[in-house]
């Protein structure tokens, strides 16, 4: 089940990002006293209980202010109301109810999503507990004071937030069709690899970056199996960033991978790779996700008989710390080699779901521990005793070692590379646990 997806909004200066960085866990937001700080959206996977969700911080909402930063700030909140599960709303207790307020209230009822009342620098319940009361004015139910910068009063905020979560139900547990995020810069062709895939206009396509503003699921059949497509708004380096939606999409792209099996880079042959596609890649490699590069547009681009080898060699340069993804070249236009995507997906799903038996896998082990001598320290060599397969979706495995300080990166690699070798692990991560023993325990 993808994780819900909660906006903290609220008028400039009410305490928004320090409100964040404590629910996170670092200071991810920066943290100044002048209105319009925070003006760029920022996210963060945060728990509660047995509850996970993303976190967005948003810059403040100034209901009509002419400023064209604040008026902004006032769209991108509004595209967080749009997309979020649900609503953390914030005020400030020290400076009362304002008119502002109020009208952030109403944009807020418009929305028809769950909103949480925060009233927050509430410093000492039993000083403001009075003033808290006057918050209810807003027709937004019971507020829930807390005090961001002392961290009071946060438990009560997130009991409050997770109580609007959805339970899982049944019917989304067993939904086994793949599900298929395709990501990438604007303009790179993703709405058009849907629709092609898809077989109709189900998007918008346009020449316009950033025309898809949300993502969209599409059901597809092909070779009578059903895939999930969930199309994202285009990245796009911060730096060339003009819209205030397109900002959004960063969070929309998480969103959209974490509900994915099998995440599609799409990426623009006449532009090339670029450090922000690794980016991106490394969105859906953090969350052991399966990954595969569609270099789009290869029609337009002019061939000999080396362009595709370096074309690769650029990929896998850049995106070295994922090895694992395949690259298909197609064209979202005339349709050269789509279908080769989903044969590459049925054949990711498969292996993030392969299982390894604990014999095969200590002997493949075995063998590479006596081609490669372990790393040793000070006298102290690394002992590999034992390995498990202890998980699927990612492929996970478990190594009992004598002492972990002694797993060099390198030879780390080295073993992980000789288990791909041998059962492939096509287009998935897998993960590695390190267990320490010591030899008496053997």
């Amino acid at each position: 089940m993808s994780k819900a997806i909660v906006a903290v909004v609220g008028r400039p200066n009410v305490g928004k990002s320090t409100l964040f960085n404590a629910l996170a866990g670092s200071r991810i937001s920066i943290v100044q006293d002048t209105p319009g700080v925070t003006r760029d959206r920022i996210y963060a996977d945060c728990s509660w209980l047995n509850y996970s969700f993303t976190l967005v911080d948003t810059g403040g909402i100034e209901p009509d202010s002419s400023d064209v930063i604040l008026r902004q700030m006032r769209e991108q909140a509004e595209i967080a109301v749009e997309t979020a599960d649900v609503i953390i709303f914030m005020t400030d207790v020290q400076a009362g109810l304002t008119e502002s307020d109020m009208r952030v209230a109403d944009i807020l009822r418009r929305s028809k999503k769950p909103v949480v009342l925060c009233v927050n620098k509430v410093d000492s319940f039993a000083k403001y507990q009075n003033d808290v009361y006057e918050f209810y004015q807003l027709g937004l139910g019971d507020p829930v004071p807390v005090s961001a910068g002392q961290l009071l009063g946060l438990g009560d905020l997130l009991d409050a937030v997770t109580a609007h979560f959805p339970p899982q139900t049944e019917e989304a547990a067993e939904d086994e069709r793949p599900r298929i995020a395709i990501v990438g810069r604007p303009n790179a062709g993703k709405s058009s690899i849907v629709n092609r895939m898809a077989g109709q206009n189900r998007v918008i396509v346009s020449d316009i970056p950033g025309t898809t503003r949300d993502a969209i699921d599409t059901a597809v059949r092909f070779n009578k199996k059903e895939y999930v497509l969930i199309d994202t708004a285009g990245l796009r380096r911060k730096s060339k960033i003009k819209e205030e939606i397109e900002r959004f999409s960063i969070i929309r792209a998480v969103s959209a991978i974490e509900r994915a099996d099998v995440v599609l880079l799409v990426i623009d042959a006449a532009e090339g790779i670029s450090e922000h596609d690794a980016k991106i890649a490394g969105i859906a490699h953090e969350r052991d996700k399966g990954l595969l590069v569609v270099v789009n547009k290869w029609d337009l681009v002019e061939k000999d008989d080396k362009t595709m080898a370096e074309h690769k060699r650029r990929v896998r340069e850049v995106l070295s710390f994922v090895p694992y993804a395949d690259i298909l070249f197609v064209s979202a236009l005339s349709g050269q080699r789509l279908a080769r995507i989903f044969e590459n997906v049925d054949a990711i799903v498969e292996n993030r779901s392969l299982r390894i038996s604990t014999g095969v896998l200590n002997e493949i082990l075995s063998q590479a521990t006596a081609m490669k001598q372990p790393p040793s320290d000070k006298g102290r060599v690394l002992r590999l005793y034992y390995a498990t397969q202890v998980g699927i979706k990612p492929p996970t495995f478990v190594f009992f070692i004598n002492d972990k300080k002694l797993m060099h990166f390198s030879y780390l690699r080295y073993l992980e590379n000789q288990i791909r070798e041998t059962f492939g692990f096509y287009g998935t991560s897998i993960k590695i646990i390190l267990r320490e023993r010591n030899e008496k325990e053997q």
